[in-house]
């Protein structure tokens, strides 16, 4: 049974980190010759503030009109 992690940091649209899941779990899927009820995708959401780059949190970082 395959297993994908994907971390990340909070602040994405909730629909868009679903089509990500569906996505990724049937890429596995075709890649792997894998069922789909098989594979496993798991999101964690980061609050920025325990998130770091180096010594700098992202929360600290300018804000590039990008989602997180």
């Amino acid at each position: 049974m395959p297993i994908v992690t994907i971390n990340m940091v909070a602040g994405r649209d909730r629909a868009k980190i679903q089509d990500c899941l569906r996505e990724v779990a049937q890429a596995v899927s075709r890649t792997l010759d894998a069922p789909l009820s098989s594979v496993r995708v798991l999101v964690n959401e980061v609050d920025p503030e325990l998130w770091a780059v180096g010594t700098t949190l992202k929360s600290e970082e300018p804000s590039t009109g990008r989602t997180p």
